[in-house]
């Protein structure tokens, strides 16, 4: 007889098929159910899918009910947090997923109380390696999932120890068949016997069975469920049916009992193999543009806004911490499995585009009203430009700033090297009312220009400078101009575009073909790429109209050309198919003294259901790429599928992968990896890896897919379900990629990491002017106002924190919890420890990720593939 601790709970997805808002409908009346069915039965619990923020959107609703859920929670019968959403595990930043559970644990204590601290994840589709480290940082030891285990292949048990890339490590509990196993619905009830013995009693034989468990855990609810009312009586009706022992139990009571055993099998990797359910290994190249939306909006706050946040506070500016928290929010909201994933309805995704939408104007804005106010306060005129260096590392290179001029004729300093590398003339406007002495006239508003230009700059670290220009007459800038030739180089790269090829050098070894776009049809759905059956992926020409432009030792390359797809599915099994043409531009630029080629790729889609690939030959012979995860590099392999792999697996454990930021390959001799923008997918190939780049469909679900067979994934092909379009999963129009490509003689995990996060430096500037108030949107409302003399004073170039550690920094922003603080995270991704005792000279102290001291004794070390988060006073 095996004891089964039987937990009541729903899963809660935001949206899906549905909106928010639709689910904010059911929560309405479900989450009023739950609240009047615990008060009446204390013995009864209830979880609430461990995320606050449908807590939140219910409380909007029902402020009266605040009081009931505290008391609830304190009684420990309603289980809420600790995410803030159910996030995605495989797609997200790591400071992300980091600050997921920072914001979902910190809002919990403050308004409901202790959150249940248990990396949650019901229904996530699979889970990176360093996903233990990340729960430690906010001390969570307790992970509860569903999918992605194979108990031949990983480990022998549905409990065990999961240890991430360095030391950290977690007590895991996997629902191997769902969180639904022991669903108890109404209609369950009407025949409990044929319940129990057909589907409860063989769902815990199974979980006892792996590992031999005298104890397991038996999850009861499914989506947008209700609680199981009169729920000890159910429970002893259970009983009367079942071999097994069935008791009323919580996540936190069993994962404490996991504590107590000494025999758990240990296992480190990632959990993606779809043995007893669908992980959707193809859907990080499934819209695209939402994968690429959510990276921005990461960089956009973490290497923008916050940084200028600290900079603000040392400026005596004050913006507070509760409009960037619903930045914050507004991202989160982006990032669960089905939100993030794409397999969502095209209702859905208008919703989403609209949520990014929202998060970029805030994180405009916070930055607009930053910028502005330091302009006021250091009395700038329009000839004087605010440049910043947002990361704490010292700078010495080009910045990019914009700015307007009435005329072009203008100069820098000669130690600013400056020239132009983009500009848009703004015609003058006839009969504009201006205020005069006289009171409102009607003029001619003079035209001005729109101004790109590059100046070299050195910054000590975190910090703002002035950088002036005078109008001249004598005086024009460089600016880019074409030169007949088809090659650009630096120290570090040599690229010929010759006979439809780009043709490299770089560090002395050549890359006769470096990369080539590569085009297949896509069977799949807004779950998963699937091939077409008789269908072949292949290259497509690089031709078209070259063109090279060069000012001073910036060059870029740039084609300009037309591919002819098929315009449909069907078309590319036609022997005459419908062929439709896409444009594409492709530019290759470089920098002096930058090891990073960088490479931007510019579709106007037109056509469909077809999935886009960058290939990299790198004519490296390797069995494994290496790629940057959340935390840390690991290494993947094409790990042999068999014939009969549906014997197996659900879906086909093909080889494709997700990374973070930096994906590659090496040997004993040299690497090349690329740097992405967004992009998230990736296979290993012949002396080559590839990326995808978007993979396009017009449907949810679709059955019986070559990788995937069966039914489709979703509710599509359930008994009244109906198939549901998608034309904007089609991505039509216009379609932007970005990547650099950087080689190495010594491939290092750290060196790589920093060089990532130095390409990805933002540039960030700010002229206060009066030609035009709306290029900045905000401009015309932010008034000057009368700054008090007690403000720190600060002069036309400062420097506030500076450092240069040979390790990641992962995050600076203003403290959370801690008044007048920031808090600094550091990521080593190698696998050496790092002394960063310097740090704790200089004023910071460890803490965990939720501003919590931790003790040091000695020297402060970060383990290998771990973060530390220090805070400091300022």
């Amino acid at each position: 007889m095996t004891k089964a601790h039987f937990v009541n709970h729903t899963h809660w997805d935001r949206e899906w098929y549905f909106t928010s808002e639709d689910a904010q409908v059911l929560s309405d009346q479900l989450f009023s159910d739950v609240l009047k069915e615990l008060e009446a039965h204390p013995d009864a619990n209830f979880t609430l899918d461990g995320q606050t923020s449908i807590v939140d959107e219910y409380v909007a609703m029902h402020p009266e009910d605040i009081d009931r859920i505290r008391a609830l929670v304190a009684r420990k019968q309603l289980f809420i947090g600790p995410w803030y959403t159910q996030t995605d595990a495989m797609l997200p930043d790591a400071e992300s997923i980091v600050r997921n559970l920072v914001i979902g644990i910190n809002d919990t204590r403050q308004k409901y109380g202790e959150p249940m601290m248990i990396g949650y994840l019901p229904d996530t589709f699979g889970f990176n390696a360093q996903l233990p480290m990340l729960l430690n940082q906010v001390g969570i030891s307790d992970f509860i999932f569903w999918r992605g285990t194979n108990f031949k292949r990983q480990m022998n048990s549905v409990y065990f120890k999961w240890q991430g890339l360095g030391k950290n490590s977690v007590y895991a509990a996997n629902f191997p068949f769902g969180y639904y196993t022991g669903q108890i619905s109404v209609e369950s009830k009407q025949d409990l016997q044929e319940f129990v013995e057909n589907r409860l009693d063989p769902g815990i034989d199974f979980e006892a069975k792996q590992g031999s468990n005298n104890e397991v855990l038996l999850p009861s609810g499914i989506d947008q469920m209700n609680i199981i009312h009169d729920l000890s009586q159910t429970i002893k009706d259970v009983n009367r049916f079942s071999h097994n022992q069935v008791e009323i139990s919580d996540y936190p009571k069993f994962m404490k009992s996991l504590h107590t055993k000494s025999d758990l099998p240990a296992y480190q990797g990632e959990l993606r193999y779809p043995t007893y359910s669908r992980v959707h290994r193809t859907i990080g190249s499934v819209r695209s543009r939402i994968k690429r939306q959510n990276f921005a909006l990461e960089q956009r706050i973490l290497r923008r806004v916050e940084p200028l946040m600290v900079i603000a506070k040392r400026s005596g500016i004050e913006v507070s911490n509760g409009v960037v928290l619903k930045l914050w929010k507004k991202l989160l909201e982006c990032q669960p499995h089905d939100t993030l994933g794409g397999s969502v309805s095209d209702n859905v995704a208008v919703d989403i585009a609209h949520r990014f939408k929202e998060g970029f104007e805030i994180a405009d804005g916070i930055e607009n009203y930053i910028k502005k106010r330091l302009a006021q306060r250091l009395k700038l005129n329009d000839q004087e430009l605010l440049v910043f260096n947002t990361d704490l590392r010292p700078f010495d290179g080009y910045k990019t700033i914009q700015f307007l001029s009435r005329s072009k004729h203008i100069k820098f300093a000669d130690n600013y090297h400056a020239a132009i590398v983009k500009e848009e003339y703004v015609p003058k406007r006839e009969n504009i009312m201006q205020q005069t002495a006289k009171g409102f006239e009607f003029k001619d508003e003079p035209g001005y220009y729109k101004l790109t230009v590059r100046v070299h700059v050195k910054f000590a670290g975190l910090g703002y400078q002035v950088v002036k220009f005078d109008t001249d007459k004598k005086q024009t800038l460089q600016e880019l101009q074409i030169v007949e030739q088809t090659e650009i180089k630096n120290q570090a790269w040599k690229v010929t575009y010759q006979d439809g090829k780009f043709q490299a050098v770089n560090n002395g070894l050549s890359y006769p073909d470096l990369i080539s776009i590569v085009d297949s049809g896509n069977d799949g759905d807004t779950y998963d790429y699937s091939p077409l059956r008789g269908d072949r992926e292949v290259a497509l020409p690089l031709t078209g109209k070259i063109t090279t432009k060069i000012v001073d030792d910036q060059q870029e390359m740039t084609l300009t050309g037309r591919w002819q797809l098929p315009a449909s599915l069907s078309d590319r099994l036609e022997e005459k198919p419908n062929l439709v043409g896409v444009s594409y531009q492709l530019t290759l630029s470089l920098n002096a003294n930058d090891d990073v080629l960088a490479g931007h790729l510019a579709v106007d889609n037109q056509a469909l259901d077809h999935r886009l690939r960058l290939k990299v030959n790198t004519g490296i012979s390797s069995d494994h790429a290496v790629a940057q995860i959340q935390g840390g590099f690991h290494k993947t392999y094409n790990l042999p599928i068999d014939s009969n792999w549906q014997e197996e697996f659900v879906e086909k454990p093909a080889n494709l992968y997700d990374f973070d930021k930096v994906v590659g390959m090496k040997d004993q001799t040299h690497g090349l990896f690329l740097i992405s923008k967004g992009l998230k997918e990736y296979e290993l190939g012949e002396q080559a890896f590839y990326v995808t780049l978007m993979a396009t469909t017009g449907q949810l679900g679709k059955p019986n897919l070559l990788w995937r067979p069966g039914r489709a994934s979703g509710d599509t092909t359930s008994l009244g379900h109906q198939m549901t379009p998608t034309p904007l999963a089609e991505e039509l129009g216009s379609n932007t990629f970005e990547f650099g490509l950087v080689g190495t003689r010594e491939f290092a995990e750290n060196q790589m990491a920093v060089t990532a996060e130095k390409w990805l430096a933002p540039n960030v500037s700010y002229q206060l002017q009066q030609i035009n108030l709306f290029v900045n949107r905000l401009d015309n409302k932010i008034w000057n106002i009368e700054f008090e003399d007690s403000l720190p004073k600060i002069t036309k170039a400062e420097t506030f924190l500076s450092c240069d550690p040979d390790i990641l920094i992962s995050a600076l922003y203003p403290a959370y919890t801690v008044k007048d603080a920031v808090v600094l995270r550091l990521a080593n991704e190698s696998d050496a420890t790092q002394d960063i005792t310097s740090f704790l000279k200089n004023g910071f102290q460890l803490t965990n990720a939720l501003e919590e001291v931790q003790p040091v004794a000695g020297k402060l070390l970060i383990r290998p593939y771990e973060m530390a988060t220090l805070l400091k006073k300022v």
